[in-house]
């Protein structure tokens, strides 16, 4: 069950890595296209400015995932291997707890967020601006899952170093 479940978020997180690696070409495209239109043309695009932030906004939020996964979101590891391991332990939890409770959270209040502004649309588009606050509720629950397989790698001793716990001595 759970070595399913570890590779199911494998899986999860590597498509969020994937879509926020494509968001960010895009992004770096259409801030391209941006400069290119304004100082080279002198006509500005009115519409690369809003798609370029929207699709930023998406790939922070697909990245956090993959990040979570691989340790590289702040934490308190120095503290979390100096202590003992069972201090180190309760450490790595409540820090996954807490992250854990954050990001249920943003999901909740993203996805109200997202039935609040539907009606709304993207500034120089006919797209509700739904679809960029869509990231909030999306990205949360892909972190959610990777916060669950990091506490799990963690408590099962299948941990990248950052998430290993106590000293060797």
């Amino acid at each position: 069950m759970i070595r399913a479940f570890l590779r199911l978020e494998a899986i999860t997180t590597g498509l969020a890595l994937r879509a926020a690696i494509a968001l960010l070409c895009v992004t770096a495209g259409l801030a391209m296209f941006q400069v290119v239109t304004r100082f080279v043309f002198d006509a500005p695009s009115t519409w690369s400015e809003v798609v370029t932030r929207s699709a930023m906004i998406w790939s922070v939020f697909l990245g956090v995932a993959a990040a979570y996964r691989q340790g590289a979101m702040i934490s308190v590891d120095l503290i979390q291997t100096a202590l003992p391991a069972p201090l180190g332990r309760m450490l790595f939890i409540a820090a996954n707890a807490a992250s854990f409770l954050f990001f249920t959270i943003l999901l909740w209040q993203g996805w109200l967020m997202c039935g609040r502004v539907a009606r709304q649309n993207l500034a120089a588009l006919e797209i509700s601006i739904a679809w960029v606050y869509a990231a909030l509720p999306v990205g949360s629950a892909f972190i959610l899952v990777a916060i669950l397989a990091a506490t799990l790698r963690g408590l099962t001793g299948t941990a990248t170093p950052p998430q290993t716990f106590g000293s060797a001595s």
